[in-house]
């Protein structure tokens, strides 16, 4: 992938398998958000390509890009929108996904001035999640929250994958973030290209207190290494 005459992704190759949670972590500017726009369609690689094998993905920016005319249902419904679907219906449809991420009608009924960082990165994934994808391409979503809330969020998300049985892709810089959610991590090198493929091989039930653990820890170490040495 070029820009210019700059090389951003570089004989970048990886095939997920469907239901599988990949994270991709990488030195900033490496590409790993790019090699994301490429997955959902909103920038075509200058060489290669992209197979979905009929996955329907939704993206998940980092910062929550909510209209902040609308209120918080009215941005979970607009891709039901633009995609002309019928009203029907619209409304049970909006509360499902608004409860599944930790929202009740209360939240929803409010402005996005009105809600919290985390309150609207909710929102933000109910509206990824209201047309039923089978894909979700999520760009360092949890970056601006606190550590807290970030575990908090973490979990909720795990839940969404292992209920919803969904295809993720996860970017993010926290290396200890990628190993506890992911089944693999994926790491770039300073130069856009793949340092490692790092197999995660933990119980797929995630519980704050696996971190402790020595598995969690070497899996850790060897993800960090790799980053290391691509630097």
């Amino acid at each position: 992938m070029q820009y210019g005459d700059a090389t951003v992704l570089d004989s970048v190759s990886c095939d997920i398998p469907a239901g599988q949670w990949v994270s991709i972590v990488g030195p900033s500017g490496c590409g790993k958000s790019t090699l994301l726009r490429c997955v959902a369609g909103l920038t075509n690689p200058t060489t290669g390509m992209v197979q979905l094998g009929g996955e329907q993905p939704a993206f998940v920016f980092q910062d929550p890009t909510l209209l902040p005319w609308r209120s918080a249902a009215d941005n979970i419904q607009l891709p039901l929108e633009l995609e002309e679907q019928s009203t029907e219906n619209r409304s049970d449809r909006i509360l499902q996904v608004a409860k599944l991420v930790g929202l009740d009608a209360t939240d929803i009924n409010k402005y996005p001035r009105e809600l919290s960082g985390g309150m609207r990165m909710r929102v933000s994934i109910a509206r990824a999640l209201v047309m039923k994808p089978n894909a979700l391409l999520l760009d360092e979503p949890f970056a601006a929250l606190d550590e807290i809330l970030r575990q908090q969020l973490n979990q909720e998300l795990l839940h969404i994958w292992q209920t919803q049985q969904m295809t993720v892709l996860f970017v993010t810089h926290n290396v200890t973030e990628a190993v506890y959610l992911s089944q693999r991590v994926l790491v770039l090198n300073a130069n856009g290209t793949v340092g490692g493929d790092v197999a995660i091989d933990l119980p797929i039930d995630r519980v704050p207190a696996i971190r402790n653990t020595p598995p969690f820890l070497e899996k850790t170490a060897a993800v960090t290494r790799i980053l290391q040495e691509g630097l």
